[in-house]
């Protein structure tokens, strides 16, 4: 079995040599699978961070995992289990109403996290596991 790392037509954030500030793939495709590393609220087109409401940066975790998931063949439809990394659980029925949208019939398995804070200012995190286009 062999790894494939998916080219995602994004910007980087990069330090002063040019290097991506976090050394990840943003996804691998292997066994059949699709794996989606934690996606935050960034802008595709300029690497910054979106801010913003709790919807608001939920929606753009959900479409930039679209992005991910269909630069790798696949598609959230495809999607098998996510899991939710969030800074406050108050915000679990707001983001809920934003992933049924992404995820209208026959969602994926789901975990919802809290966690403390991240080393920028966002407050939702997603990653995935979804069946690779060819499988």
């Amino acid at each position: 079995m062999k790894k494939e790392v998916i080219k995602v037509p994004v910007k980087d954030a990069l330090d002063e040599q040019g290097r991506r500030l976090v050394p990840i793939s943003r996804a691998i495709k292997a066994g059949g699978f699709v794996f989606v590393a934690g996606i935050p609220p960034h802008d595709p087109q300029t690497a910054k961070i979106v801010r913003g409401d709790i919807e608001t940066q939920t929606r753009r975790v959900l479409e930039n995992l679209k992005l991910t998931l269909e630069a790798a063949g696949s598609s959230l439809d495809r999607v098998v289990k996510t899991t939710v990394f969030c800074t406050n659980a108050a915000y679990f029925d707001d983001v809920n109403e934003i992933y049924r949208h992404y995820f209208p019939q026959d969602p994926p398995t789901r975990t919802f996290v809290t966690v403390g804070s991240w080393p920028h200012k966002f407050d939702i995190e997603i990653e995935a596991i979804a069946l690779a286009g060819d499988a």
